[in-house]
């Protein structure tokens, strides 16, 4: 399909009525490799109709040699179907082409082509043009042979009288477009054709050709701004999106960015292979270097000197392979492809040698020439462990554990000694792996204790393994660890060990301890040693905070402890412990889950602000999901649900590398108080990411599977599982409610089901451990939950709940148990006052169904205030209402999916709805 040439066919049109009127000339079409110069040639005889007759040749460059290759081409159109006396008189006229090497030319390629040649072609040519137009089509006029050349450069200044239009196509960029005879002819033409790129308008109606529907606005603009407009590049990105499928979930400016058509680098792999070797040696080594190198650097590492090199990346910007502007770079990623694919593997690993040294010798960043040390297998140079080493440790400081780690693989596989120099390396690894595969983590700790000279060198690497953060340990690791506690308390020790030993042996006790957080007896063993350590443990040393936060989370689990208990020792923890953004692999997480069950978050909200400050040093996707996940529960905590929603949906964006099982935790808290199915499922898709899942995750995907199973109507399939839940909770010890409430949402479901027996027996279980665990939320909702059930008998209890929940900070809560009070009332002024106060603290929090529900009470209607926002979101809600899913919207507006959601979050929180179900609902005429 040819698009947006009208230009370029109008002017071919001129051309052919000037050559029917005698006026002939040559048209000469030029452009970059793919810029539809053959296209544009091959719809030319359409314009001529059938009145032109029309001599096609094609130039080819391994027929670059053959003595009148093109011209013989053109001449076999001319004299096909004529008869063997006139076929005879033109061989006679011209001279048999294939005899012409020896008869009318000199030697060598660069023959000289005689006369009677030039004579006898003019005079056939005048023959045939006698009666009808001549079309004459030269493609690739660059790899035409000397003596073709020789007889066009002739032609093209004798065409007065021919009635003749040559039209010749010539690749920018292409060395034998320097050619004299070349020159000469391309100076000869009247009028010089250069297609455009293809606009955005071009590449969306070729889309939409291709799938007989409009494409995204998104793909349009990811497939024009990586082809640059391209007509060779727009179709093969096309047809590659054709087979690969539409990216669904990734950017399309991403997906595009990452297509390399085998057809199109085969393409322009053989567009490089023809060129001379300097050209080639120039796009080898870019593609070694990588893009934005520094053109010295190329050019050196090219073999070739500065003013060679300026022409031959002019070359490669004619020919549309090299960006235009100051930076050196490709035009798109298939062209690195094509360049890096003519060398064998041999050859490609020599040349990242070449570029690592040369990077080296230049004083450049160690992550530089370690990209490039990762394609050399061979040891290597002298220097090249230290490099890896160095780009390792960049890496890790900017939050890239997984380069860390790749740079680390290859510097041990170019350490050849088995000594603590090795072990060093291994550890260093471990720590990078931690993060990204942990049982690789636990597998190079365990080969680097093997080097390990010492038992307090090897206590210190086992505590590389991080901690189990309530997942399930590796064997293994526990094996390792419970090793290097044996080695540690070796009475045969020698003394000048013992220093720091005692550290390394409560850190060591931390481990294990944690390790057993599903085993009742642990969890009890773990607060009875908190206990001995009186009302105030000592917690001034970085080993003593790591065991008493971990006793401190038993306690939590089990119950054992108040909430008073805990978030007094906790926040001595805090107030001790530095804030810093990486604390996804220390026990830290520990207590900042004990101190969010026990309702502390004020000093959580302090240490997170002061933490940010620091959010790059060290920070990993662990880190980074583990901070969003702590910032949704003091949001959350502190009233402020549509804030807290942001903040769970920005972790939902993120990578499936570092969701730790306290994160987990942390957001299901924040979707359960939201009651978002949609939330609830992309949560829940998470909570299956991890091998040996444990309780934690167990327990909180069965809670979030309820909770969308009882949206959809099944309610007996999840008061059963969170029956079963419930179970699995009591068998390991873990009794506290706050941190997976599975009872509250069964109390809920057996009411529903009518069974009021079994719902009143839960919720006297739920206000006994609340009494006992004393966070007002918690007891708050306790007596809420059996007040409810009592009906009218309840309404002392519900009081006491309001009067207890005014001392939280969870002022939903306060909300919720005020509209059950109200209720309860009957009308009446104390009625009124109290679901006119629930109404309000819910528009503060923004939380307009909950204020709808208060204002049913009181028998008027809420609605949030549409009017608030921007056309475009008006335009979303309106198509969220019509049931439109995020796809289909995005369908529908021409926009991205991210777009879509970036939309509904502003809605989310200018609405202060917690969801779309919530949206659907509050939405006014629907």
């Amino acid at each position: 399909m040819l698009v947006e040439r009208e230009d370029e066919l109008a002017r071919i049109r001129t051309a052919l009525d000037a050559a029917a009127a005698g006026d002939s000339s040559l048209l000469l079409v030029t452009g970059p490799l793919g810029s539809g110069r053959s296209t544009l040639l091959r719809r030319v005889p359409e314009l001529a109709g059938d009145d032109a007759r029309v001599l096609r040749a094609c130039a080819a460059w391994r027929e670059r040699d053959f003595p009148f290759g093109i011209a013989r081409q053109l001449f076999d159109h001319l004299l096909n179907g004529a008869g063997p006396a006139r076929r005879a008189t033109g061989a006679e006229q011209f001279g048999d082409p294939m005899d012409a090497d020896d008869r009318h030319s000199g030697p060598g390629p660069e023959r000289e082509v005689s006369d009677v040649v030039l004579h006898g072609a003019q005079s056939l040519l005048a023959d045939a043009g006698a009666h009808r137009r001549l079309l004459i089509l030269i493609d690739d006029l660059q790899w035409a042979d000397g003596p073709s050349l020789r007889w066009v450069a002739h032609l093209t200044r004798r065409l007065h009288g021919l009635r003749a239009l040559l039209v010749c196509t010539l690749a920018d960029g292409d060395h034998r477009a320097r050619h004299p005879l070349v020159r000469e002819v391309v100076g000869a033409a009247r009028d010089v054709l250069r297609p455009a790129p293809l606009s955005r308008d071009a590449v969306r109606t070729l889309l939409t050709e291709a799938h007989r529907q409009p494409p995204p606005e998104a793909l349009v603009r990811a497939l024009h701004d990586a082809s640059g407009g391209n007509p060779l590049f727009v179709t093969a990105f096309r047809r590659a999106l054709d087979r690969t499928g539409p990216p669904d979930h990734t950017e399309p400016s991403l997906a595009v960015g990452e297509l390399s058509p085998t057809v199109l680098r085969d393409r322009i792999a053989g567009h490089l292979r023809i060129q001379p070797q300097s050209v080639r040696d120039v796009a080898v080594a870019l593609a070694a270097l990588g893009d934005h190198s520094d053109p010295a650097l190329l050019a050196q590492l090219a073999g070739v000197d500065e003013v060679g090199f300026a022409g031959i990346r002019r070359a490669l910007v004619d020919a549309g392979l090299l960006a235009r502007g100051r930076d050196v770079r490709f035009v798109h990623g298939v062209v690195r492809d094509a360049a890096d694919s003519l060398l064998t593997l041999g050859e490609r690993e020599r040349a990242h040698d070449a570029a690592a040294d040369l990077l080296y010798r230049c004083g450049r960043p160690a992550e530089q020439v370690a990209g490039h040390l990762l394609a050399v297998v061979h040891p290597g140079r002298p220097w090249s462990e230290n490099v890896l080493r160095a780009a390792a440790c960049n890496a890790s400081r900017a939050g890239r554990p997984g380069d860390a780690a790749r740079y680390l693989r290859r510097a041990l596989l170019h350490h050849r000694t088995q000594d603590d120099s090795r072990a060093r390396l291994l550890i260093d690894l471990a720590t990078a792996e931690r993060a990204i595969d942990p049982d690789a983590c636990v597998r190079h700790v365990g080969q680097a204790v093997a080097l390990l000279p010492t038992p307090r060198d090897r206590a210190a690497a086992v505590l590389r393994v991080p901690p189990s953060l309530l997942a399930v340990p590796s064997p293994s690791a526990v094996e390792l660890v419970r090793q290097a506690v044996r080695t540690l308390d070796d009475p045969a020790r020698p003394d000048e060990e013992e220093a720091g030993a005692g550290e390394l042996g409560l850190r060591l006790e931390a481990w294990l301890r944690h390790s057993g957080h599903e085993n009742p007896v642990e969890l009890t063993s773990s607060v009875e040693r908190l206990r001995r350590m009186g009302p105030r443990p000592a917690v001034d040393s970085v080993a003593e905070r790591e065991l008493v936060s971990v006793l401190l989370c038993a306690g939590a689990l089990s119950g054992r402890l108040s909430a008073r208990e805990i978030a007094r020792t906790g926040n001595r923890i805090l107030e001790r412990e530095p804030a810093v953004a990486a604390h996804a692999h220390s026990t830290l997480p520990l207590v900042l889950i004990s101190l969010f069950v026990a309702e502390s978050v004020h000093g959580v909200a302090s240490w997170l602000a002061s933490e940010q400050r620091t959010r790059r040093l060290y920070a990993t996707g662990a880190d980074d999901v583990l901070l969003a996940a702590e910032r949704a529960f003091v949001l959350m905590a502190q009233g402020r649900p549509a804030a807290a929603r942001e903040h769970v949906e920005s972790a939902l964006t993120m990578g499936p590398d570092g969701w730790l099982e306290p994160a987990v935790l942390m957001l299901a808290s924040v979707v359960y108080e939201l009651r978002d199915q949609t939330l609830s499922e992309r949560l829940l898709a998470r909570t299956r990411d991890r091998r040996r899942a444990g309780l934690a995750r167990t327990a909180t995907g069965q809670i979030l599977q309820a909770g969308i199973d009882t949206q959809r109507g099944r309610s007996r399939e999840a008061l059963d599982a969170l029956l079963a839940c419930g179970r699995r909770l009591e068998t390991a010890g873990w009794r506290n409610s706050a941190l997976l409430p599975w009872r509250p949402y069964a109390i809920g479901l057996h009411q529903r089901l009518g069974e009021t027996a079994a719902a009143l027996r839960l919720a006297e279980d739920e206000l006994a451990w609340a009494r006992d665990w004393g966070a007002p939320t918690n007891l708050g909702r306790a007596l809420r939950l059996k007040g409810w059930l009592l009906q009218d008998d309840g309404l002392d209890l519900l009081r006491e709940a309001v009067d207890i929940l005014r001392a939280s900070a969870h002022t939903v809560e306060l909300a919720r148990t005020l509209i059950v009070l109200g209720r309860r009332l009957h009308g009446g002024p104390e009625a009124e006052a109290v679901l006119r106060e629930a109404a309000g603290i819910a528009a503060a929090c923004g939380v307009p169904w909950l204020a709808e529900r208060a204002g049913q009470g009181l028998g008027t209607a809420t609605v949030p205030p549409v009017a608030t926002l921007t056309p475009s979101e008006r335009r979303v809600v309106s198509l969220v209402g019509r049931g439109l899913t995020n796809q289909n919207i995005a369908a529908e507006l021409g926009v991205s999916s991210r777009a879509v959601e970036k939309h509904l979050t502003s809605v989310y929180r200018k609405l202060g709805v917690s969801g779309r179900r919530e949206l659907v609902n509050a939405l006014p005429d629907r």
